[in-house]
């Protein structure tokens, strides 16, 4: 319809100057087409950019929250804190297993938690006495304990490294074989076509190799996973009563302030506390997550919601409910890049952080990126992919490069709907040299 209209107003135009040729007519009209065309692709691609993140328009739960309840910022903060507390310490006596062989990373939670229990100095008396407790009950020592006895099992088992170690010495150890043979039958001119079906085989053997892998590791956790819990209950017990401690602290403090219990929702990966009340669970690599919110004391009746807090009356994993928040967030961690070309990588799941990824994007502006995916990242392939939870490659379909506040960039990777119907987002620094903000340490770090 825009088209015609366009075209009759051209021709009245023509009449009028008494343009009489066909190849002026014609030539106009190419025009009048290629600039519609080009209104309709740019319009798309404001659009495109506009779906990504549905909800960069509303405002992020922390503000809206702050805003209805009037609670402030540091109040909430608190809360955020105590919650990952307890969210870190739930998950690695449920599954210390996943911190095998991972310095690094346990490393980097461990001094997370110390940070912020540190501030609790400046808090309250009922957060000083929740310092003294984790002092007192040296939970430091008892998470390397718990991962060095754990690591103990594994190597009795046969276990040496990581599955991720693993899997990229294994690819290696395919890979330069693959390269010299290549090489070699090259140089002794062999006809090319003799060389498909060997690249076939070796393309196929990483796949192998990882299902293997896999398949033995998570094989290894099931048979592991009672006789790790037998051989340090006590010390598992420990650190269960201590994030007992942390979630009735929370819950009061929200109870004081007349915060809807039913709004704060979150995950922990055990049914061992009490006070809390089961929504949901949901079963992710072999290992039970189960949604929470607090549960209100004996005799007090639910604070009302607020009118405009009713859209997170409901869990997120609820049926029905609309462009609830993207969770498959993966973040692309020991990177090596430079000048935002992305040399090798370790893909970490951030389900955890989540709704503050969600918060730091709908915080920032997208541009498309003037280099598309094979040039950001040159290396990728099986040997150095990101998966899925469902265990498939992630195929990358567009790369935006993200900007937070106007002081940070960051690459947000967007990737094709896998086979399981799961939709993948990626993002990752531009440069490993990049100094990160201390609010987003959390997430890139």
């Amino acid at each position: 319809m825009v088209l015609n209209d366009f075209r009759k107003v051209n021709y009245l135009t023509l009449i009028n100057n008494k343009l009489r040729t066909k190849e002026t007519l014609r030539k106009i009209m190419t025009e009048n087409e290629k600039t519609i065309d080009q209104n309709q692709k740019t319009s798309e691609e404001q659009g495109a950019k506009a779906k990504l993140f549905r909800k960069k328009t509303e405002k992020p739960r922390q503000q809206s929250l702050q805003e209805a309840l009037g609670i402030s910022v540091e109040q909430i903060q608190d809360i955020e804190e105590k919650l990952f507390i307890a969210r870190f310490l739930d998950y690695f006596s449920e599954d210390t297993l996943d911190f095998i062989y991972k310095d690094k990373g346990t490393d980097q939670y461990v001094k997370k938690v110390t940070d912020k229990i540190a501030k609790m100095d400046q808090g309250n008396e009922e957060d000083k006495l929740l310092k003294m407790s984790f002092e007192d009950k040296n939970l430091i020592k008892i998470i390397y304990n718990l991962k060095a006895n754990a690591e103990v099992l594994a190597l009795n088992k046969g276990i040496k490294s990581s599955p991720d170690k693993r899997l990229r010495w294994l690819s290696l150890a395919v890979t330069i074989p693959l390269l010299a043979l290549v090489f070699l039958l090259s140089f002794l001119s062999v006809d090319i076509i003799f060389l498909f079906p060997l690249l076939c085989v070796f393309c196929m053997i990483p796949q192998f190799l990882r299902g293997y892998v896999l398949k033995k590791w998570f094989a290894f956790k099931e048979e592991s996973k009672n006789e790790v819990y037998t051989h340090n209950r006590e010390d598992i017990m420990v650190l269960k009563s201590f994030v007992g401690e942390l979630l009735n602290n929370i819950r009061a403090k929200l109870l004081e302030e007349k915060v809807p219990l039913q709004l704060i929702k979150f995950v922990l990966h055990s049914r061992d506390y009490e006070n809390l009340k089961l929504l949901n669970t949901k079963n992710v690599r072999g290992l039970t997550q189960y949604y929470y919110s607090f549960e209100y004391p004996e005799g007090i009746e639910p604070f009302p919601i607020p009118e405009n807090l009713k859209q997170y009356e409901h869990p997120d994993f609820e049926k029905g409910q609309k462009e609830t928040p993207e969770k498959n967030f993966i973040v692309l961690t020991e990177l090596r890049a430079r000048d935002g070309v992305i040399e090798s990588f370790v893909p970490t799941l951030r389900e955890d952080l989540a709704e503050k990824i969600n918060q730091v994007l709908n915080e920032s502006e997208f541009s498309k990126s003037p280099s598309g995916f094979n040039e950001v990242v040159p290396n990728y392939s099986a040997e150095m992919a990101i998966y899925c939870v469902c265990g498939e490659i992630v195929e990358i379909s567009d790369v935006q490069v993200a900007k937070w506040k106007d002081q940070f960039e960051f690459y947000l990777f967007e990737a094709k709907e896998c086979k399981c119907g799961e939709n993948v987002y990626v993002i990752s620094l531009m440069d490993d040299s990049t100094e990160v903000p201390e609010t987003l340490k959390e997430i890139f770090l």
